[in-house]
């Protein structure tokens, strides 16, 4: 955490206040993360889940100490998230492509985040891979309330059989006092194509907007931050027309979705690359209730994509890709194959 002091008229440009420019004000600032940590595979095999083909079980030799860097790689990137400008790593992180709640438990105790004394919420999915989402989150800034885990029930439209993947992560509790609601996503992937996929992301978004519906119902002005790896970018359907999620905060209603990574999007600016095209997957969107102008409570600020120097490729064919962390059979000492996106969210203090 940290008191930021920002200049009335700067807050009138960026966040559309009303107060006089010589005035100034304090406001406290948290960043609020979503990290597709890439295969964050244990290197026990577990005979109920096809963890035997995930990259670092694939290994030959040294398969203790590639986890051991790949945890540290992890941990290092969390606590990098937004610490130029709060001076402190995410008080909320949404995580995919994790094994276990054991590995959390690994990179939470790293030495670069043990003192931050982070928290989890991880359930166990039915994901053919093996893999699950969950919620890490700073003890001392926010506390869970209620937890659940919402399944994906969706088939393969030729032989009509069940496709497992991951379940939805929803997350209620008190943000320095205030409630809000965090959902964690990470959506069929496009195996087999965008279009042939398109239904499957589809019905994940159909299954989101159920969840948002629900929080909503019980009240009209629930703070929601929809979050994750959607294996869409902020215009195709599952975004767009499903959740209409909107770009410009003017546009959006009372119980609607507010998307600030589409204009990023729109300005060619990704968080992950596959043939020289730059896709915006990961996403963090936010309902009505965060673009208010009354700052007493936590309110949108602005959106990013940490993409620092260290997280990109420099040499090879995939040079200016984000860094990964397995590549053609081997561990490459990098991090993940998408790059980590967060928002700030702001709250006046006297």
């Amino acid at each position: 955490m940290r008191l930021i002091k920002i200049c009335a008229f700067a807050l009138l440009i960026l966040c559309v206040t009303t107060v006089q420019a010589q005035e100034s004000k304090k406001f406290k600032i948290h960043t609020v993360a979503f990290y597709n940590l890439e295969n964050l595979f244990d290197t026990i095999n577990d005979p109920s889940k096809n963890d035997e083909a995930s990259p670092i079980m694939e290994m030959n030799t040294e398969i203790g100490e590639i986890y051991k860097k790949k945890v540290h790689n992890m941990a290092r990137v969390i606590s990098d998230i937004g610490v130029d400008d709060t001076k402190n790593s995410p008080v909320i992180i949404g995580v995919s492509e994790v094994e276990n709640r054991d590995v959390l438990e690994d990179v939470v105790n790293d030495p670069l985040l043990i003192s931050k004394d982070y928290g989890i919420v991880h359930y166990d999915s039915p994901d053919r891979r093996g893999i699950d989402v969950a919620l890490l989150y700073q003890k001392r800034f926010f506390t869970p309330i209620n937890t659940s885990s919402h399944e994906l029930v969706i088939y393969d439209d030729s032989s009509r059989e069940r496709i497992y993947t991951r379940d939805q992560l929803l997350v209620s509790g008190k943000l320095d006092g205030e409630l809000i609601h965090v959902i964690v996503n990470h959506w069929p992937s496009r195996r087999g194509g965008e279009a042939r996929s398109r239904p499957k992301r589809v019905a994940a978004a159909k299954l989101n907007k159920k969840i948002i519906d629900s929080l909503q119902t019980i009240d009209p002005y629930a703070k929601v931050i929809i979050m994750g790896d959607l294996n869409d970018d902020p215009i195709n359907a599952s975004v767009k027309d499903v959740l209409k999620a909107e770009r410009h905060k003017e546009d959006v209603g009372l119980k609607g979705i507010y998307n600030p990574m589409e204009e990023f999007f729109k300005n060619g600016i990704g968080s992950n690359a596959y043939r020289d095209s730059w896709s915006l997957f990961d996403q963090i969107m936010i309902t009505k209730p965060f673009l208010e102008k009354d700052y007493s409570t936590y309110q949108y600020y602005r959106a990013g994509i940490y993409n620092k120097n260290y997280l990109v490729n420099k040499r090879g064919r995939y040079k200016g890709y984000p860094l990964r962390s397995f590549a053609d059979g081997n561990f490459t000492d990098g991090f993940s194959d998408h790059f980590p996106v967060y928002i700030y969210l702001i709250k006046e203090i006297e």
